[in-house]
């Protein structure tokens, strides 16, 4: 593993850390992939308190284990589930009992949409709380997480001395959101810098049309797409880490090999990224990341799977697009959850960090999925199956 200082504390974090928030439904295999992770150098672990049971699964396996003090645990305050100050107590305290910790290493503002949001937290008094909680020793070292506008993103770096801040940043949203410029912008100021949607959502994995990944092939057929969007942020001396939000053992291992053998990108490696982007850009319609702070919809439409689906069927074939869209929406089902269904109501529209019109795009898959004579196929097919 290679490492790099964050140097308002001294502590060499590994370059590679591990997202908590895709954590695999079975025990025994996240057990297995966060004692992966540790032995393989990983010492950052990023986890929230709105990502359902992950605080309280790192918390068990670290203590199960006794490897408390071999990482350090970023967690999340809820900013928005915030309502008085007495919130602050109450959210950080069950934070400190799921992850059965008496301290937070890295602490976060989590999910900072603009200056507004944090400016109210200030006015509730979370400036001299924080203050407390790191007298106490409680939080190390405190930062934000943002997803607005890059001017915002230069207020709120202005109103506090923060000691990191985590930016969503990868080679296809180059300037996106804080961009580009927003990670200057904090490392110039000396904060570290943590990346968050580094294969945007696994996109830049494995949702590559064949097209790109030839042109990635062209400069360096042994890494794979993986390997480059990894690479290309390493290639960033002002990234101190990157997270993947890994979902297996085996991708654990796939990205600490490419940890540890990244070097410095070459010109030509540098240069086929530009080509890469015009490709998957044709292909990839709606930019979702797959999240799920969307969810739950109170129509039950799965929003994450329909978009996925829609981009798939541009970037893979409409085959693809639609057998992916038909098992993930049940539209063979007596109660299929169609996009159809949505009502705008606007729920998800207001939580989603990438600030994707939903409304207009289910529609668009709808048209894409469900014209009149596909719907009648799929009628037949439930009378045909019993459904």
């Amino acid at each position: 593993m290679q490492y790099r200082q964050d140097k308002p504390s001294g502590n060499n974090l590994s370059m590679l850390g591990l997202g908590c928030m895709r954590f695999p439904r079975d025990k025994t295999e996240t057990e297995r992939m966060i004692l992966a992770a540790i032995d393989g150098g990983v010492n950052f672990f990023d986890t929230a308190y709105i990502y359902p049971g992950s605080e309280k699964t790192l918390g068990e396996v670290l203590a199960k284990h006794n490897r408390r003090k071999d990482v350090y645990i970023a967690t999340k305050l809820p900013i928005v589930m915030c309502k008085t100050s007495a919130d602050f107590d109450r959210f950080f305290n069950e934070q400190l009992r799921r992850l059965q910790t008496d301290y937070i290493d890295y602490y976060f503002m989590h999910n900072v949409p603009d200056f507004a949001q944090w400016d109210a937290m200030r006015k509730m008094g979370i400036e001299q709380w924080i203050a407390d909680k790191k007298a106490a020793g409680q939080i190390g070292r405190i930062g934000f997480s943002y997803h607005g506008t890059f001017d915002d993103f230069l207020k709120v770096l202005d109103s506090y001395p923060w000691e990191f801040c985590m930016i969503q940043y990868n080679y296809y949203d180059e300037n996106y959101q804080a961009g580009k410029r927003g990670l200057l912008a904090a490392a110039e100021k000396g904060l570290s810098v943590i990346v968050m949607e580094p294969l945007l959502g696994g996109r830049l994995a494995t949702g590559l049309p064949k097209q790109a990944v030839e042109v990635f092939k062209n400069t360096n057929p042994d890494l794979t797409p993986a390997d480059r969007a990894l690479w290309w942020l390493w290639n960033h001396p002002e990234v101190t880490v990157v997270l993947s939000g890994m979902s297996s053992t085996q991708i654990m291992e796939q990205n600490l090999r490419s940890a540890r053998n990244f070097r410095s990108l070459t010109d030509t490696e540098l240069a086929s990224y530009a080509d890469v982007v015009k490709i998957f850009r044709k292909s990839y319609k709606i930019n979702c990341t797959g999240c799920n702070y969307c969810l739950p919809c109170p129509k039950g439409i799965n929003i994450p799977a329909c978009l996925s689906a829609y981009n798939t069927s541009y970037a893979h074939g409409y085959m693809k697009g639609m057998m992916l869209y038909a098992t993930t929406t049940a539209v063979i089902t007596k109660t299929p959850n169609s996009p159809r269904l949505c009502n705008d109501c606007g729920k998800c529209e207001k939580v989603c960090p990438q600030y994707i019109p939903i409304h207009k795009s289910l529609k668009k898959v709808a048209r894409r999925f469900e014209s009149l004579p596909l719907r009648g196929a799929f009628a037949l097919v439930r009378r045909i199956i019993g459904r």
